[in-house]
C-alpha cells in the first residue's frame, strides 16, 4: 500500500464550499491501494496502519487531482489549418461555416476516414493529453452526421475505453449541424436523429450524454429541445453547446431540459445565468475556442457571483480549438475569464468531473476515489498557472500507477 510523503500542499478540491475553496492540506501524505485512494491528511497524523508501508518522496512538491477535460471532439478526420489564416484575414466563424468550411469540412474528412484511422489518431492525442495531466476526458461525436458515421466515431470511443487507462465519457452530438444532404430538409435530419441515430446509440450503449449545438448556423432552441427530450427517453443526459457566437437562449434551454452542463456561453444572457443557477447546471468555459476564433471570452466571474459552478475545458477540435493543452485553457481562464488560480483548479477537477457525471469517482483527492493525482515541482497552484510552463510534473499517477516520468 504506497504512501506519498513530504507533500508541501495537497489540494483536495472537494465538492464543498464555493468555487475558490480547494481545501489544501499542508505537510500532507496520501495513501492508495489497488488504484483507489485510502487516506489523505497531514503527514504527522498518518494512521499507524500505514506507517510501515513503502513510501515515495514528493520532495516538497504540491499534489493536485488529475485533470478532467470535460469537453473535447477527440475523433476527427483531417485538420483545418487554412481556416486559421482565413480568420487572421478577417473572416468570421459564421462566414467560414456559410461558405462550406467549419464543421462540414471536418464532416467530409471524417466520413472518408476508417474507424481504425480515427482510433490511431485519437490514441496519439490521448497519450499526449495524459502528459498534460489529463486523466479523464469527455469525447463527442458530431463529425459523421449519418447513422453509419456517427456510430463509427462512437465505436472509436468504445474501443478507447477498452485500451486506455483514462476514464472516458462519451457524448452523442449528431445535432452538431445540418449535413449538406439535408440543407433544405431540416425536418428530415431531425427525424433521422430521433428515429434512427438515437435508438441505435442506445441499443449499443454508446453514449452517456446527448448534446446539441444551438446557434444561428446550427439548431434552433425549439429543434434542440425536441432532440434533447428524445435523448432523455433513451437514457441520455442533456448537454448543450450554448450561446457561443450569438445569444440564442441556450442557457435557458439547458436549465429547462435539466442539462448537466451548458458549454461555451460567451454570449449568455443574465436571464440564462439566473436560470442555470436555479437549475444547478454546470457552466463549461472553453477559452481556447475564443482565442482561435477571436471572439469575446466568457466572463466567468459573472457566473460565479450568480452561484453557477464553472468548469474549464479545451474544446479540442480541428477548427475552433486545435489544442489539447489544458494548461493553456487554465491560463486563459484566469487572464481572460477572470478566474483566480484556486477557482481555476476547481474548474478542471471536481467541477469538470461534475459536468460529465464523474464526480463520485474522481475529480478530488478523497478516500474511495480513483488514485488519479499529479505531483508538481512548484510552491503552489498560483505560481504554476502564472509561470505557464507545463513541464513541472514530478510524477503523474493514473489509477494508482505511475505513468510519468
Amino acid at each position: 500500500m504506497p504512501v506519498l510523503k513530504n507533500i508541501a500542499k495537497l489540494y483536495t478540491c472537494r465538492d464543498e464550499g464555493s468555487q475558490k475553496d480547494i481545501f489544501p492540506i499542508e505537510k500532507a501524505a496520501l495513501v492508495w491501494n489497488d488504484g483507489i485512494i485510502r487516506w489523505t491528511g497531514k503527514e504527522n497524523e498518518l494512521p499507524d496502519e500505514f506507517s510501515h508501508e513503502e513510501f515515495m518522496d514528493a520532495e516538497g512538491g504540491i499534489v493536485v487531482p488529475g485533470f478532467v477535460d470535460c469537453h473535447t471532439h477527440l475523433a476527427f478526420g483531417g485538420w483545418r489549418s487554412e481556416e486559421f489564416e482565413m480568420r487572421l484575414k478577417g473572416k468570421s466563424y459564421l462566414q467560414i461555416a456559410k461558405e462550406g468550411g467549419g464543421i462540414l469540412s471536418t464532416v467530409k474528412a471524417t466520413r472518408e476516414a476508417t474507424e481504425d484511422e480515427l482510433l490511431n489518431k485519437s490514441l496519439l492525442f490521448l497519450e499526449r493529453m495524459k502528459r498534460f495531466g489529463v486523466t479523464c476526458i469527455e469525447c463527442k461525436s458530431g463529425y459523421g452526421l449519418t447513422v453509419q458515421d456517427e456510430l463509427k466515431q462512437l465505436h472509436v470511443y468504445r474501443r478507447l475505453k477498452e485500451i486506455s487507462e483514462c476514464t472516458i465519457k462519451t457524448t452523442f452530438l449528431g445535432a452538431h449541424t445540418f449535413p449538406p444532404e439535408y440543407t433544405t430538409n431540416r425536418r428530415g435530419y431531425i427525424d433521422l436523429i430521433i428515429n434512427d441515430m438515437l435508438p441505435q446509440v442506445a441499443k449499443e450503449n454508446l453514449a452517456d450524454f446527448c448534446d446539441v449545438f444551438v446557434e444561428e448556423s446550427a439548431f434552433t432552441p425549439a429543434e434542440a429541445r425536441e432532440i434533447l427530450e428524445a435523448g432523455k427517453k433513451f437514457g441520455l443526459i442533456p448537454k448543450l453547446h450554448a450561446d457561443q457566437i450569438t445569444a440564442s437562449g441556450g442557457a435557458e434551454l439547458a436549465a429547462e431540459t435539466g442539462a448537466i452542463s451548458a458549454d461555451h456561453l460567451e454570449q449568455v444572457s443574465e436571464t440564462g445565468i439566473q436560470r442555470m443557477a436555479e437549475a444547478g447546471v454546470i457552466a463549461v468555459s472553453l477559452p481556447i475556442a475564443s482565442l482561435y476564433t477571436q471572439q469575446p471570452f466568457l466572463d466567468c466571474r459573472q457566473l460565479i457571483e450568480a452561484g453557477v459552478p464553472v468548469a474549464v475545458a479545451t474544446d479540442f477540435n480541428p477548427g475552433s480549438a486545435p489544442s489539447y493543452d489544458i494548461h493553456l485553457a487554465m491560463l486563459l481562464g484566469c487572464n481572460h475569464g477572470r478566474l483566480t488560480p484556486d477557482e481555476c483548479l476547481k474548474a478542471v477537477t471536481i467541477y469538470a468531473a461534475k459536468a460529465i457525471g464523474a464526480d463520485k469517482e474522481l475529480g478530488s483527492l478523497e478516500s474511495g476515489k480513483k488514485a488519479d493525482f499529479l505531483v508538481l515541482d512548484v510552491p503552489d497552484v498560483s505560481f504554476w498557472i502564472y509561470h505557464h510552463n507545463g513541464a513541472d510534473f514530478r510524477y503523474i499517477f493514473l489509477k494508482g500507477e505511475q505513468i510519468h516520468p
